[in-house]
Order: structure tokens, then C-alpha cells, then sequence
């Protein structure tokens, strides 16, 4: 059955681009938006846009409850969950399906067996996916976790099962730390995701974070749309993404995908995935986990592969068989992604709240801005501090880097500071260009990403372009303001 309108429970950039998509289809498009941010596009584009209302997270972008509802009301047959929120929800797709409603992602049993890291790594036990060596048992008891890493050798990584984006996870270097770092992962593994539950594995040495973008159909197909390198993190949290992994033997390149297939395949998988690897220096990998959502980097996958993943989602959703084989896929290129976020780099990475005044538009060919927000819009506290996604491609990866750092200079956001100048020092950084990567890269090269002091004569060269372009009048608050001058105040010229 044709889906016909889609209802994006989720808010920003990506309902925005699950709305692109399903416009392009011809599919009616509903979002819904908490009441701080009804002034966002993704409330102002859709056919029709719903209020969720004030307070908390668990009151609007998360009460299951509400947005069924809403779902119901605006004749929605479906439901996109985005990324985050609930995405990865096993309770939240069984009560979309039991309300008759199409969830445009994978079954809610992939969710609950991929989402749990050990019963993930005992399900991928038998069809002999490389796994770190680790404990993943259910005695729980500390004097076993003890002896387990003990058993596998240090440095030990302590990981809550049920945990994500780095919380309750301890790296361990020697067995006099190993007691309080399995208590503390318990602790902050109960406290975020409501369970103690805990895995150990051999922690791998500077090692590369590579994942696979998977797409499955409900007709037996698997297909891989080639790897991503995301070692570059900070805290666990992804900064710059980019495909095809540099420094990656075309041999190796296959072997994690079709291995990430198999896996795909071994589960019988429905819809868009990520397989996440660890990989040594050596070239050998192990699963890390599995992501049952659409990633934040995928646009990166789309710009080398020319490959609509929000498309294809949909497709395998309404029951259709995927329009290509593994062969019709291929990498041209390379792509970049950096993350924008409102955070001060220079001051310890500090938040930054307040009104966007300008949104700085990029201007090369093949280059993409990603973005939930729009000029005069305000930034706060209560979600995700990411604004954008600047997405370049190039003919080469020299290329895209070249073209994204001079697009960061493009895409200002005046009125909060954000990360772009630290994104141009991790580009230009010589180990990144040179591809040498691994997800250390941002603490061991610390000193390096500082800022450089501004001489005087920059100084004077910035004044100086400011003051030929008419922004040099300092408003209120430290913004920029343009000079008024007799074309300033023209309106309705046309040239």
C-alpha cells in the first residue's frame, strides 16, 4: 500500500529533509513542533504542522501517546521518527504499528536486539561477525566482571549495554582503577538508560571509528552504500564525517561492507542501518554496535553514492522492493561533513544561546547546508546544540577539504558562536589531511587546535574589509551592523 502522508516526529534539520523527500514524492508531509520552536521552518514548511505544546522533552517530542494521536487526526498513515527522540523506541514503533500506522524504520525487534550491546554481540556469535574480545555474560557480580577483565588484558573498555553516545562508558587502564570504573559505568548506566548491565571489551589502541550505511527490503535484499569515516569525535560525540575512508585499501573497504551485509542479512533487517566498526591500525575490525535509525552523517553517503536514503526508506516501508542491485552502487568522490554547533571552542566548549540575526549562505557548487533554523530564530538550552550540517563534495578529498573550509567561512551564524574556526584547524590539522585519523585525534592534538593570537596587521586587515563592505557600526550586544547608506534604505529596487 502506497503511503500517501507522512507525520515527521521529530523537529529541526532532519524533519526538514524527511519533508524535501516526501514532497518530492508526492506524499502530503505533517510535523508537529513543541511550542518554543513554532517559528522553525520544520513548522512553517509542512502541508500541516501541529502543536505539541509546552514543557518538558517527555511532554512534547516524546510523549508516544500525543503524537499517535496527532497522527490520527491529520489522517497520517505514517510515521518518520528521524534520528534520537524516539528513533530507536521498540515501545514507541509496536504502539505506532498496533495503531494501524506505517513506521518508516525497522521492526520493533531489531530495535530491542541491536539496541542491547550484549544481546547484539551473542546474536552476531553465530553467524561469526569479528567481535572485540570481551566479556558480555550475565553475572553481573563485580568479583566476576574483575576476573573477566583481568582475564582479557588491560587497557579494558567498560560499556553500559544499554548505552549510547558515550554515557556509561570507562576505559580502564590498570586493575587498580578497574573496580571504580565498573561501578561508575553501572551507576551512570542506571541512572541514563535504566539499566546497570555491563559489558567489558579489549580496548583497541588509537583506533578508527569506520561504519557502514546498510539498506534492507522486505523481499530478501541487503545492500551496503559503502563505509564512513567518523573517527574524528570529541567525547564519544561525532564532529566530521566524511566517505570514502582515507588510507583504506579498496580490498578492506569490501570487507567491512560485505561483512556489515551479513550482519544485515544474519538478522533479517528492515529499512536504513548503520553497522558500526572499531578498527586497528593493522586493518583488522571488530562490531561495535548497531544503529537501527537513519544517521546524522548519512548525507554524506548521498552526496558520493547520488542515492536518495530517505527515499528508499519510504520505498521499503510501503512494502517495495529496492530499484537497484549491489552493482548499481557506486563511490564517486569524496564528501565531507562537518557539524555546526552553538558552542564556544575556545571556551572550554561552552553553550551559546540567543537569536541567529544571519544565517550565512555557502555559495560553491555541491555544497549542502543542512539546517533547522532561520534568520531572527532563537537558539536555547532544551534540545541538541547542533544548528547545521555543511555537507561539500568533491572530485577529490583534497578537493572537498579545500572547499569545505572555505565554505565555513561562508556559513556564519551572527548572534551565538559556534565551532566553525575549530572546524577549519581540524581541517587544515596536517595529520587530517593526511588522513591519518583515529578517535584520539582531538585530545592528542589538543594544543595544536588552539587558537592563534591575532596579530595586528590581520586585525587591521579585517577592519578594513568590514569597512569597505558597510559593516562596521557595532550595534548593541557586540553585533555587527551594516552602515545605513542610500542603497541600504532602497526598497523595492529592482537590478
Amino acid at each position: 500500500m502506497k503511503i500517501k502522508k507522512i507525520l515527521v516526529a521529530n523537529r529541526g534539520e532532519i524533519a526538514l529533509r524527511v519533508l524535501k523527500t516526501a514532497k518530492e514524492m508526492g506524499i502530503k508531509v505533517v510535523t508537529v513542533y513543541a511550542e518554543d520552536d513554532k517559528n522553525l521552518p520544520h513548522a512553517l514548511y509542512a502541508d500541516e504542522s501541529y502543536s505539541l505544546g509546552t514543557g518538558a522533552l517527555a511532554d512534547t517530542y516524546l510523549n508516544k501517546t500525543k503524537l499517535i494521536e496527532i497522527t490520527k487526526k491529520s489522517g497520517a498513515d505514517a510515521i518518520h521518527p528521524g534520528y534520537g527522540f524516539l528513533s530507536e523506541n521498540e515501545e514507541f514503533a509496536r504502539m505506532v504499528e498496533g495503531a494501524g500506522i506505517t513506521f518508516i524504520g525497522p521492526t520493533p525487534e531489531s530495535i530491542v536486539l541491536m539496541g542491547d550491546k550484549i544481546g547484539s554481540k551473542k546474536a552476531l556469535e553465530k553467524i561469526k561477525v569479528p567481535l572485540t574480545p570481551g566479556y558480555h555474560g550475565d553475572d553481573q557480580n563485580d568479583d566476576n566482571l574483575v576476573k573477566e577483565a583481568k582475564k582479557i588484558g588491560f587497557p579494558v573498555l567498560i560499556k553500559a549495554s544499554a548505552g549510547g553516545g558515550g554515557k556509561g562508558m570507562r576505559i580502564v587502564h590498570e586493575e587498580s582503577e578497574l573496580l571504580e570504573g565498573i561501578r561508575g559505568a553501572k551507576s551512570e548506566g542506571l541512572k541514563s538508560f535504566g539499566s546497570d548491565k555491563v559489558l567489558i571489551e579489549k580496548y583497541v589502541l588509537n583506533p578508527r571509528h569506520i561504519e557502514v550505511q546498510l539498506m534492507s527490503d522486505t523481499h530478501g535484499n541487503h545492500l551496503h552504500f559503502f563505509e564512513r569515516e567518523c573517527s574524528i569525535q570529541r567525547r564519544y560525540q561525532k564532529v566530521i564525517e566524511e566517505t570514502p575512508a582515507p588510507n583504506m585499501s579498496q580490498e578492506l573497504r569490501l570487507k567491512v561492507c560485505e561483512t556489515a551485509v551479513e550482519i544485515a542479512r544474519g538478522i533479517n533487517y528492515r529499512g536504513a542501518g548503520t553497522v558500526e566498526f572499531i578498527m586497528a591500525q593493522d586493518g583488522s575490525f571488530y562490531f561495535m554496535e548497531m544503529n537501527t535509525r537513519l544517521q546524522v552523517e548519512h548525507p554524506v553517503t548521498e552526496m558520493v553514492t547520488g542515492h536518495d536514503l530517505v527515499k528508499y526508506q519510504i520505498m521499503v516501508a510501503q512494502g517495495d522492493k529496492l530499484p537497484l542491485k549491489q552493482s548499481d552502487i557506486k563511490q564517486k568522490g569524496s564528501s565531507i561533513e562537518c557539524r555546526i554547533y552553538a558552542e564556544d571552542p575556545d571556551n572550554n566548549f561552552m553553550p551559546s544561546i540567543g537569536k541567529i540575526e544571519r544565517i550565512g549562505i555557502p555559495t560553491l557548487r555541491d555544497v549542502r547546508l543542512d539546517c533547522g533554523f532561520l534568520d531572527g530564530t532563537e537558539v536555547g538550552v532544551n534540545y541538541d546544540p547542533m544548528l547545521a550540517k555543511l555537507v561539500v563534495w568533491g572530485e577529490t578529498r583534497e578537493t572537498a577539504i579545500s572547499k569545505t573550509i572555505h565554505s565555513l567561512d561562508e556559513v556564519l551564524f551572527l548572534g551565538v558562536k559556534t565551532n566553525r574556526d575549530y572546524l577549519k584547524r581540524l581541517l587544515a590539522h596536517k595529520d587530517f589531511v593526511a588522513g591519518n585519523t583515529h578517535t584520539h585525534f582531538i585530545p592528542d592534538h589538543k594544543a595544536e587546535l588552539e587558537p592563534v593570537a591575532m596579530s595586528d596587521a590581520d586585525l587591521a586587515n579585517i577592519i578594513g574589509a568590514l569597512s569597505f563592505t558597510g559593516k562596521t557600526k557595532v550595534a548593541t550586544g557586540g553585533m555587527v551592523e551594516s552602515n545605513r547608506t542610500p542603497w541600504t534604505e532602497l526598497t523595492g529596487f529592482r537590478n
